[in-house]
Protein backbone atom coordinates (compact mmCIF):
# COMPACT_ATOMS: atom_id res chain seq x y z
CA UNK A 1 0.00 0.00 0.00
CA UNK A 2 2.86 2.38 1.04
CA UNK A 3 4.72 1.55 -2.04
CA UNK A 4 1.67 2.55 -4.38
CA UNK A 5 0.83 5.62 -2.40
CA UNK A 6 4.73 6.34 -3.28
CA UNK A 7 4.30 5.85 -6.86
CA UNK A 8 0.99 7.82 -7.08
CA UNK A 9 2.83 10.30 -5.58
CA UNK A 10 5.38 10.18 -8.22
CA UNK A 11 3.34 10.20 -11.29
CA UNK A 12 1.26 12.95 -9.59
CA UNK A 13 4.36 15.08 -9.37
CA UNK A 14 5.92 14.21 -13.03
CA UNK A 15 3.00 15.19 -14.85
CA UNK A 16 2.81 18.64 -12.27
CA UNK A 17 6.28 19.29 -13.59
CA UNK A 18 6.05 18.30 -17.34
CA UNK A 19 5.96 21.26 -19.64
CA UNK A 20 2.85 21.30 -22.71
CA UNK A 21 4.18 19.93 -25.35
CA UNK A 22 2.17 22.73 -27.38
CA UNK A 23 0.64 25.68 -27.79
CA UNK A 24 4.32 26.38 -25.38
CA UNK A 25 3.89 30.41 -26.74
CA UNK A 26 0.51 30.15 -24.66
CA UNK A 27 2.07 29.41 -21.37
CA UNK A 28 1.39 32.48 -19.07
CA UNK A 29 4.16 32.99 -16.35
CA UNK A 30 2.75 31.94 -13.17
CA UNK A 31 2.48 34.20 -10.25
CA UNK A 32 4.40 32.99 -6.43
CA UNK A 33 0.88 32.97 -4.95
CA UNK A 34 -0.39 30.16 -7.81
CA UNK A 35 2.67 28.20 -6.81
CA UNK A 36 2.49 28.62 -3.06
CA UNK A 37 -1.85 27.80 -3.66
CA UNK A 38 -1.02 24.67 -5.20
CA UNK A 39 1.97 23.17 -2.91
CA UNK A 40 -0.08 23.98 -0.30
CA UNK A 41 -2.76 21.23 -1.42
CA UNK A 42 -0.24 18.36 -1.99
CA UNK A 43 -0.29 16.42 2.19
CA UNK A 44 2.64 15.01 3.16
CA UNK A 45 1.79 13.70 6.16
CA UNK A 46 1.03 10.21 5.04
CA UNK A 47 4.66 10.04 3.98
CA UNK A 48 5.97 10.87 7.36
CA UNK A 49 5.69 7.75 8.37
CA UNK A 50 7.27 6.49 5.90
CA UNK A 51 10.64 8.28 5.67
CA UNK A 52 10.55 6.91 9.42
CA UNK A 53 10.67 3.49 7.97
CA UNK A 54 13.00 3.88 5.46
CA UNK A 55 14.86 5.62 8.07
CA UNK A 56 15.03 2.65 10.59
CA UNK A 57 15.22 -0.05 8.13
CA UNK A 58 18.95 -1.26 8.74
CA UNK A 59 17.17 -1.85 12.30
CA UNK A 60 14.05 -3.79 11.51
CA UNK A 61 16.60 -5.64 9.41
CA UNK A 62 19.09 -6.22 12.02
CA UNK A 63 16.06 -7.65 14.01
CA UNK A 64 14.44 -10.07 12.26
CA UNK A 65 17.90 -11.31 11.14
CA UNK A 66 18.27 -11.61 15.09
CA UNK A 67 21.91 -9.68 14.63
CA UNK A 68 24.21 -7.70 17.37
CA UNK A 69 26.80 -5.52 17.18
CA UNK A 70 25.70 -3.21 14.09
CA UNK A 71 26.13 0.11 13.89
CA UNK A 72 22.38 1.96 13.03
CA UNK A 73 21.14 5.38 12.30
CA UNK A 74 17.42 5.96 13.23
CA UNK A 75 15.07 8.10 14.37
CA UNK A 76 12.04 7.72 17.01
CA UNK A 77 9.52 8.49 19.89
CA UNK A 78 10.87 8.33 23.80
CA UNK A 79 7.57 5.93 25.42
CA UNK A 80 8.83 5.24 28.31
CA UNK A 81 11.86 6.82 31.10
CA UNK A 82 13.62 4.45 33.26
CA UNK A 83 15.94 4.47 36.14
CA UNK A 84 19.33 5.07 35.65
CA UNK A 85 21.68 2.21 35.73
CA UNK A 86 24.14 3.10 38.15
CA UNK A 87 26.65 -0.16 38.68
CA UNK A 88 29.82 -0.10 36.89
CA UNK A 89 29.60 3.14 33.98
CA UNK A 90 26.45 5.05 34.55
CA UNK A 91 23.68 4.66 32.07
CA UNK A 92 20.70 7.06 31.15
CA UNK A 93 18.07 4.46 30.30
CA UNK A 94 14.31 4.72 28.29
CA UNK A 95 12.37 2.85 25.43
CA UNK A 96 11.94 4.35 21.41
CA UNK A 97 9.41 3.45 19.39
CA UNK A 98 10.72 3.51 15.91
CA UNK A 99 8.00 1.90 14.61
CA UNK A 100 4.29 0.32 14.69
CA UNK A 101 5.83 -2.92 16.15
CA UNK A 102 9.70 -2.70 17.48
CA UNK A 103 11.03 -0.23 20.41
CA UNK A 104 14.30 -0.26 20.72
CA UNK A 105 15.80 -0.07 25.13
CA UNK A 106 18.47 3.21 25.14
CA UNK A 107 21.79 2.66 27.28
CA UNK A 108 23.71 6.07 26.80
CA UNK A 109 26.60 6.05 28.66
CA UNK A 110 26.54 9.42 31.00
CA UNK A 111 29.78 8.87 32.55
CA UNK A 112 31.04 9.08 28.92
CA UNK A 113 28.28 11.74 27.36
CA UNK A 114 25.90 14.48 29.32
CA UNK A 115 22.78 13.05 30.66
CA UNK A 116 19.96 14.43 28.11
CA UNK A 117 18.44 16.71 30.32
CA UNK A 118 14.30 17.52 29.96
CA UNK A 119 13.89 14.40 27.75
CA UNK A 120 10.23 13.55 28.45
CA UNK A 121 7.68 11.13 27.22
CA UNK A 122 6.53 11.79 23.40
CA UNK A 123 10.33 13.38 22.61
CA UNK A 124 11.25 12.63 19.14
CA UNK A 125 15.14 12.03 19.28
CA UNK A 126 17.80 10.91 16.27
CA UNK A 127 20.53 8.81 17.25
CA UNK A 128 23.33 6.49 16.09
CA UNK A 129 24.72 4.20 17.89
CA UNK A 130 25.28 -0.25 18.02
CA UNK A 131 22.66 -2.19 18.28
CA UNK A 132 22.18 -5.43 20.37
CA UNK A 133 19.34 -7.76 19.42
CA UNK A 134 16.67 -9.01 21.89
CA UNK A 135 13.42 -10.72 21.57
CA UNK A 136 11.66 -7.24 22.61
CA UNK A 137 13.23 -5.05 19.99
CA UNK A 138 17.04 -4.76 20.77
CA UNK A 139 19.23 -2.27 22.96
CA UNK A 140 21.24 0.83 21.69
CA UNK A 141 24.08 1.26 23.01
CA UNK A 142 27.41 3.08 22.57
CA UNK A 143 25.83 6.54 21.89
CA UNK A 144 29.34 8.52 22.86
CA UNK A 145 32.74 8.65 21.33
CA UNK A 146 35.17 6.87 22.29
CA UNK A 147 37.62 8.72 25.04
CA UNK A 148 40.30 5.53 23.60
CA UNK A 149 39.33 6.95 19.51
CA UNK A 150 39.69 2.89 19.24
CA UNK A 151 35.85 2.23 19.41
CA UNK A 152 33.23 3.65 16.32
CA UNK A 153 31.34 7.18 18.51
CA UNK A 154 27.56 7.34 18.47
CA UNK A 155 25.30 10.67 18.93
CA UNK A 156 21.43 11.65 20.21
CA UNK A 157 20.04 14.41 19.23
CA UNK A 158 17.22 16.02 20.84
CA UNK A 159 15.21 19.05 20.84
CA UNK A 160 18.69 20.70 18.57
CA UNK A 161 21.25 19.19 21.24
CA UNK A 162 23.79 16.56 20.47
CA UNK A 163 25.21 14.47 22.83
CA UNK A 164 27.43 12.66 22.04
Amino acid sequence: MKRLMLIALTICLASCLQAPQDDAGLNQPQSAVAVKDTTQTLDLKPLSGQLHVDLNQAIVDAFERKQSDVWVEGAGVVTKLLPDDNKGSRHQKFLVRINEKQSLLFAHNIDLSPRIDGLKVGDHIEFKGEYVFNPKGGIIHWTHLDPKGQHQGGWIKHQGNNYE
